[in-house]
């Protein structure tokens, strides 16, 4: 990793902020679009640049502002990677953002978010917090091939149940779907399942596969040829350098996630997951551990 004095942290208007305290990740899942050139990394996406003053300009952001707001982290790179052990640059945020009465929206796949479940609770109970964890496949061994250096789903799945035990809103995004890999009833179903029971709020899914873009692409047909010996030339003949690369049995799987999540009354459309995950009202109630509709 590297440091970098940042000019700014702080993007979007109004009500709902977003924010990334580090550019790169260490997680190798093999399917991150953050890898893609239009991002326009100067530096290996393995080697971290580090936002060390983010505390300092969060401080100064929030200070100027005249109502409170939610923060989001997460979307480009995980608050929660291996550095962040160390550094403990997202927990200083989350101390600043719990000062000025503000909430957080913070996206990870790492069960590390447990070690300030405490400012979590906190802001929660001021405000309002939402944690949102990445669920991509259930299987041990094939999910160690996808996501090598981050905790299984599994484990992910025991994060949710303990922020539901504190009262905090959860939030899963089932995405991406690999074609031919892990686009399976079986995998889907299981996932599904577990979210219902550990009490999600909402399931974020954007259809059953994946996208591709320069930079992204090629590291993911090297790790399909690691993995899968012969898959990618089923996927350049398939797809070719598309950007869309939707599962071949994508309708009847988002026919199974739409009646399901109905079923069950989760949150399912990104529109209205987005919506409330922005919305901080003047008064926020912590939800009930037995009240499914907050």
């Amino acid at each position: 990793m590297h440091f970098k004095e940042a000019k700014t942290l702080l993007s979007g208007s109004g009500a709902s902020y977003g924010m990334n305290i580090y550019r790169g990740c260490t997680h190798g899942c093999v399917y991150c679009d953050s890898r893609s050139t239009c991002y326009h990394f100067t530096h290996p996406f393995e080697d971290v640049e580090v936002k060390i003053n983010a505390p300092e300009l969060l401080e100064k952001a929030l200070s100027s502002k005249r109502r409170r707001c939610m923060i989001g982290t997460g979307s480009m790179s995980d608050p929660y990677m291996h550095c962040e052990e160390d550094l403990g640059l997202t927990r200083r945020c989350l101390e600043i953002i719990l000062k000025y009465g503000c909430g957080a929206a913070i996206q990870t796949k790492s069960d590390r978010i447990l070690r300030d479940i405490d400012l979590l609770d906190e802001i929660n109970r001021e405000a309002k917090c939402v944690v949102q964890m990445t669920l991509t496949t259930w299987d041990d061994e094939l999910c160690a091939k996808l996501e090598p250096n981050v905790c299984n789903t599994k484990r992910r799945v025991e994060v949710l149940r303990e922020m539901r035990e504190r009262g905090i809103p959860t939030v899963v995004w089932l995405s991406p779907l690999l074609p031919f890999i892990n686009d399976t009833e079986e995998n889907i179903s299981a996932i599904l399942q577990a979210c219902a029971d550990a009490g999600v709020k909402g399931i974020i899914c954007f259809g059953m596969g994946l996208t591709l873009r320069d930079g992204d692409r090629e590291y993911y047909y090297a790790a399909l040829d690691r993995h899968f010996p012969g898959l990618k030339k089923k996927y350049i003949e398939r797809y070719a350098n598309a950007y869309e690369l939707p599962s071949p049995d994508n309708a009847r799987l988002m026919g199974l996630f739409n009646s399901f999540c109905e079923e069950r009354g989760i949150v399912h459309t990104p529109e209205e997951c987005f919506a409330w995950m922005r919305e901080l009202p003047e008064k926020y109630t912590q939800i009930s551990l037995f009240d499914q509709s907050v």
